[in-house]
């Protein structure tokens, strides 16, 4: 029996979810707009993948919030609890694709408009709200996932956590030291790329839950430890898988962790607690073949929306057989209505940015938003 003939896994989450607008290296493309943001990312790719998921969030019905409700909608995307009150703007990301002079991909973001310089929306946290109302739903959850703590997050992972989700929590930064902790204490996985985390013994000491601890080291892949059984594993590194071609590698963590969650977790934290070592290596593998895969695109889901559904499996099959390289089709993208800055005044949308004229804000004013 496949995912798609049983009943589907299902993953709520909470932390960053924003509006990406993705200018491409190609001066042909027009802008791309995107759900982004990593709790964003990782539950769209669970949605790919085959899974129920809903993000907790805030949405207000702005332009940025339509647009990203309307992508997640298309990948399936659950938005029961998206506009949770009190409401707030969507984050707005502007990113820029750049080739250097060798033909390497870099990737800058920018968080203020290209038009009237002001700073786009950011990131506000739910609040003792949304605990209301996903209410019971969230003992429906086989994973919580969380990239930002707050209390309300925290307390929606601990009722996660108690009817048996798995708790993922993948830090962005330390920020409040008291909830940071908390959040250790509850997670069940934790992955990150902040060697501080490691060199203060990680998230894996006595007082926490974890069952599997990784973190990622770039193009040297990741290492991970775990405990499986009663005492905590060595560290074990997994090299990272070759990428069929660089493109982009923004986003390639968030496939990393959504390919790992799609198969170690569906049956929640019994499933995680009773695998074996085979098989936790088995899933890392499979992440690390997703983020490959997605280098090979523009954008930190690009790959989505350029290959059928039905040849994905196949691509990710060859990857990990070592048996894909070269390009891979490009992307195809309709032109859709631009997405204009909350703090613009309406008289200047669509105009020239008052100042500051650099070549992403150039690009930003001329070209079409998809």
């Amino acid at each position: 029996m496949n995912l798609a003939e049983q009943e589907k896994p299902r993953a709520f989450g909470t932390g960053l979810i924003a509006l990406d607008l993705v200018t491409s290296a190609n001066l042909n493309l027009p802008i791309l707009a995107w759900a982004g943001g990593t709790c964003g990312n990782v539950l769209s790719i669970l949605a790919y993948l085959g899974w129920e998921s809903y993000p907790i969030a805030r949405m207000n019905g702005d332009p940025a919030s339509e647009r990203v409700k309307a992508d997640m909608s298309r990948w399936g995307v659950k938005l029961d609890f998206a506009s949770c009150e009190p409401t707030s703007h969507t984050p707005i990301i502007i990113q820029e694709i750049r080739r250097g002079r060798d033909g390497s991909p870099t990737h800058r973001f920018s968080w203020s408009c290209p038009r009237c310089g002001q700073w786009l929306p950011s990131f506000r946290p739910v609040t003792r709200h949304a605990v209301d109302v996903v209410g019971d739903e969230i003992k429906r959850a086989q994973v919580f996932f969380l990239d930002r703590v707050s209390r309300a997050a925290l307390t929606l992972a601990a009722r996660a956590a108690d009817a048996g989700a798995i708790i993922m929590f993948e830090p962005a930064g330390k920020s409040d030291p008291k909830l940071f902790a908390e959040a250790l204490q509850l997670a069940h996985i934790v992955k990150y790329a902040d060697q501080r985390l490691s060199d203060a013994d990680g998230a894996m000491t006595s007082g926490t839950a974890t069952v599997l601890e990784v973190q990622t080291t770039g193009i040297q892949g990741l290492r991970y430890r775990h405990r499986l059984a009663e005492h905590p594993s060595d560290w074990v590194h997994l090299p990272a898988v070759s990428a069929p071609q660089l493109v982009d590698n923004c986003g390639s963590g968030d496939w990393c962790s959504a390919g790992l969650l799609s198969k170690i977790a569906p049956a929640g934290l019994s499933g995680l607690r009773s695998a074996n070592i085979e098989h936790l290596t088995d899933a890392l593998r499979y992440g690390q073949a997703l983020a490959a895969w997605n280098c090979a695109f523009e954008g930190a889901r690009g790959g989505m929306y350029a290959v059928e559904r039905e040849r994905f499996d196949d691509l990710i099959g060859k990857i990990l057989d070592g048996c894909l390289g070269g390009p891979i089709p490009g992307l195809k993208v309709v032109a859709e209505e631009t997405v204009s800055c909350p703090a613009c005044p309406p008289a200047m949308h669509g105009r020239p940015e008052r100042s500051h004229n650099s070549p992403l804000r150039r690009k930003m004013l001329s070209r079409r938003v998809a």
